[in-house]
């Protein structure tokens, strides 16, 4: 790609790793972390013709999808085709960040504005779906 002088990375990661991962602590982190190559990548080679996008969706029916408590299923689980059209639009417009899930930019804003506010509420959030959690 860098020989050629163009080329596109689409990077899968999951909205837990903009916001946070209730119930897995190694997924949230690994999230977070294809977030952060996927900027890196777009730092380090967008001016040389690199065009970089990460998508990160709530809920998507998949193979994966178990059934049971999820906080990513909240604003509801989407079909792959719909995630499709929705990467298609945003690759051809070159966004870098994709959200299958419009609330998520709402997420994202109330985290940025307040993290000790947003750190409770996502306990609260939890203790709704999980059950309340003990001390100890």
């Amino acid at each position: 790609m860098l020989a050629r002088g163009s080329g596109y990375l689409l990077n899968t990661a999951s909205a837990a790793g903009l916001l946070a991962s209730l119930n897995s602590m190694p997924y949230g982190v690994t999230k977070n972390a294809a977030i952060a190559l996927a900027e890196h990548l777009a730092i380090q080679y967008g001016d040389r013709g690199i065009r970089v996008s990460v998508l990160c969706p709530q809920s998507v029916q998949t193979g994966m999808t178990t059934p049971g408590p999820s906080a990513a299923r909240v604003d509801g689980v989407m079909l792959p085709a719909e995630v499709a059209r929705i990467v298609i639009a945003a690759m051809e417009a070159e966004r870098f960040l994709i959200l299958s899930h419009e609330q998520v930019t709402e997420y994202m804003q109330r985290k940025a504005s307040s993290r000790d506010r947003w750190l409770a509420g996502m306990r609260r959030l939890r203790d709704k779906i999980y059950g309340a959690q003990r001390a100890g």
